[in-house]
């Protein structure tokens, strides 16, 4: 297996246990969001924590992951990034689009702190305070 995938109380948490992020990786990354996310699932925490190296294919299926939680209405979050990933996002520009976590416990934080943000949108909406 691939990944480990652990549904938590506000998202999903996918860790990639492979050491690359490729094409041999990426396709079936991609499937298991698309699964999660056709299951109702609109936050999710992917960590990378024991990967150590990407590709253009990683990079996809990490956008994938973006988009899927944006039309969801959800929170996507990426953490656990060592140096050469983390340079690639920067390198990218994709750090400038993406959630980036430290850890485990901060990413959980933003998304329940984007969780509170659409309930209190919703909220006001809901009662016409902004319409």
């Amino acid at each position: 297996m691939e990944f480990n995938i652990e549904k938590q109380d506000k998202f999903t948490l996918i860790q990639v246990l492979s050491e690359k992020l490729d094409t041999n990786v990426a396709p079936s990354l991609k499937s298991e969001l698309v699964l999660i996310s056709g299951k109702g699932e609109r936050n999710i925490v992917l960590d990378l924590s024991q990967v150590k190296y990407c590709d253009s294919n990683g990079l996809s299926a990490i956008l994938v992951a973006n988009r899927l939680c944006k039309n969801a209405n959800g929170t996507f979050v990426l953490t656990g990034l060592n140096d050469a990933v983390d340079r690639l996002i920067t390198i990218s520009q994709l750090d400038t689009v993406l959630n980036i976590a430290q850890s485990n416990g901060e990413a959980r934080e933003i998304v329940e702190v984007e969780e509170e943000k659409r309930k209190s949108s919703e909220d006001q909406t809901s009662d016409g305070t902004n319409q």
